[in-house]
């Protein structure tokens, strides 16, 4: 484990406890995202995760879930929802979770698609390329956080897509990792740990009014 206090654990702290986590959260998203249908309200997909979430067993969401329809894909996590879109036949939305199970963070977050929009599939699987492109460079280079992003914005743009440069990944731990002051993912100037950092990926489509989202444990 490295040294620096960024990547500091708790005493329950567990590798496995948090692959558990990983693998919870995964779930969790799968079993939202095909609860939601066109016709919902973005704030009822967002009531439902939460009940979903309960009946799963989660010991506490540590973040709050987040899901976005069409062109509020485009917003970041700090930023409200402009209205309360219903989701349409053709249509994009993500989901964003960050849970607690077993007294560890998982954190996952992936784009969805309804109907036969070629674009927004495109783009949905963009994000999720781009993110598998980055860890597989931050696991053959053991590069720091913060050249992750450069290699990140360079990834999209070769895809044809506007990578969001203010979304830039954080740390997860054992519950809460909040105390540990770690930083941003693409502020730090060291090679992160695998089974400490999630790495996030937002794009946006270069002229249209929706984006795509994905995230997950780097290990």
């Amino acid at each position: 484990m490295n040294s620096d206090t960024r990547e500091a654990v708790g005493a329950p702290f567990s590798a496995a406890a948090m692959e558990h986590a990983r693998v919870k959260t995964w779930e969790a998203v799968e079993n939202i995202a095909a609860a939601i249908k066109p016709g919902m309200f973005e704030s009822e997909a967002n009531a439902q995760g939460k009940a979903i979430l309960q009946q799963m067993g989660m010991d506490r969401i540590w973040h709050p879930v987040l899901i976005r329809f069409g062109e509020n894909t485009l917003r970041t996590f700090k930023e409200r929802s402009q209205s309360d879109p219903a989701l349409g036949e053709n249509d994009i939305f993500f989901v964003d979770l960050g849970v607690v199970w077993d007294r560890h963070e998982g954190d996952a977050g992936a784009t969805f698609v309804t109907g036969d929009d070629v674009e927004m599939q495109a783009c949905a699987d963009a994000s999720k390329l781009v993110y598998d492109e980055v860890a597989a460079h931050w696991r053959s280079t053991g590069c720091s956080g913060a050249a992750l992003y450069e290699y990140a914005a360079t990834r999209a743009q070769a895809h044809g897509w506007r990578l969001n440069v203010d979304i830039k990944g954080h740390r997860v731990s054992d519950f809460p990792h909040a105390i540990y002051k770690a930083g941003d993912l693409g502020s730090l100037d060291t090679a992160p740990s695998a089974g400490l950092w999630i790495l996030e990926i937002q794009i946006a489509h270069p002229t249209r009014a929706f984006g795509a989202f994905y995230e997950d444990l780097l290990v």
